[in-house]
């Protein structure tokens, strides 16, 4: 749950390519494949793959590289996709969701329409009570419309609910951690490794003490999401260059 934005969080924001800091696109759409993962991030000048998301900022996404690409086939465009109970009339679509950026799991679909209702308009859908997407619908699992939560109470626990000073520390003792941390490395010395990079921020006196308790208490909570996110950054970066390559190759 370290790297779960909303859809519409990523919406309007700025492409940026690191390696010359100049921006490239600006998103508009995230969509996702036949597996139901999320693929892309569509904007002004084309489609860039996740992988290459490097950092994802209150204002711009920041990628390995400068990647656009013409639609590729077999996407879904899942906002405002129709959602429908196998054994009820009970319907609706999908207003947002969360995915993480990192693996491009969708996290949680957030629901609007009749289903949605007896929540305050909006409910959350977790993916284990999906049991197929294709191009026009999503259709639930039995029970799934008993199994729905209120979006407060649904999405207590995601990063991308938390508030922006929050999130920045998180992500900034993230960034830290990750030099820190090694697969290996059991969940003691992982929480002691937060406290040190926690200690280390508060010292510094830059820094509100309730945010940094709260960016705290939420990475002692997902030590293990911390621990599988800082092994797969390697891979992640050599994915994203090996894409570029290959694109860069294509146009040759």
């Amino acid at each position: 749950m370290l790297n779960v934005v909303r859809r519409s969080q990523m919406v309007n924001l700025m492409a940026i390519d690191r390696t010359t800091a100049t921006r490239f696109n600006t998103v508009e759409e995230v969509w996702v494949d036949d597996t139901g993962r999320v693929a892309y991030l569509a904007g002004t000048q084309g489609y860039t793959p996740l992988e290459q998301v490097e950092v994802i900022g209150p204002d711009a996404v920041l990628t390995h590289s400068r990647v656009v690409t013409e639609p590729p086939e077999n996407l879904r465009r899942l906002y405002r996709l129709a959602v429908r109970s196998p054994n009820t009339d009970s319907s609706g679509w999908v207003e947002d969701f969360l995915f993480d950026w990192e693996t491009r799991e969708i996290a949680a679909y957030i629901l609007a329409g009749d289903m949605a209702t007896p929540f305050g308009e909006r409910a959350v859908l977790f993916p284990e009570d999906v049991a197929a997407i294709d191009a026009e619908v999503i259709i639930l699992q039995d029970g799934a419309s008993e199994r729905l939560k209120s979006e407060s109470e649904g999405l207590k626990g995601f990063l991308s609910e938390k508030s922006q000073q929050v999130k920045t520390l998180v992500n900034a003792m993230n960034s830290r951690l990750r030099s820190l941390i090694s697969p290996g490395d059991k969940p003691d010395v992982v929480r002691v490794k937060i406290k040190q990079v926690c200690d280390e921020l508060e010292a510094s006196g830059q820094h509100d003490k309730n945010a940094l308790a709260e960016a705290r208490e939420f990475l002692q909570d997902k030590w293990e999401s911390l621990q599988h996110s800082a092994s797969r950054t390697t891979a992640r970066v050599k994915s994203a260059l090996d894409s570029a390559w290959k694109q860069i190759a294509r146009k040759k």
